[in-house]
């Protein structure tokens, strides 16, 4: 199993943190805090009218005061659930809202780069990641 003590882990998560951003629009909420792909991926999932358990324990820890620590807390909590690809997949279902989201040159605006990333994350569901949440 992946452990937080893995060299690859890290590299891992890093890649997801800077394909998650690259392109991203500039946001801000209400009270002027910038938003960040955990607010993207919260927008997207909840348009699937489903709560996600991912972002329900998210938010419960109290520690995590930004959208950067939140966002990365989901992608831990989607490696060690096997939930990633899947939870990925929702957020780029509307095309509409990816282009509220992001600027032209994302990969998640293209159809191919788009699958192709997500076909990279649904073979991570073979590797189990034993990850402090």
């Amino acid at each position: 199993p992946v452990t937080d003590g893995s060299r690859e882990l890290h590299s891992l998560c890093a890649q997801l943190e800077f394909l998650l951003q690259f392109d991203l629009k500039e946001k801000r909420s209400f009270f002027g805090q910038r938003k960040d792909y955990w607010d993207f991926l919260c927008q997207g999932l909840a348009r699937c009218r489903q709560e996600h358990e991912g972002i329900r324990f998210v938010t419960s820890l109290d520690k995590l005061k930004t959208p950067v620590g939140r966002g990365r807390a989901f992608l831990r909590y989607c490696l060690v659930h096997r939930q990633l690809a899947e939870s990925l997949q929702l957020c780029l279902l509307d095309p509409e809202s990816l282009r509220e989201w992001y600027y032209a040159r994302s990969p998640f605006l293209s159809p191919q780069r788009r699958a192709e990333i997500l076909g990279s994350l649904y073979e991570l569901d073979g590797v189990t990641f034993r990850l402090a949440l």
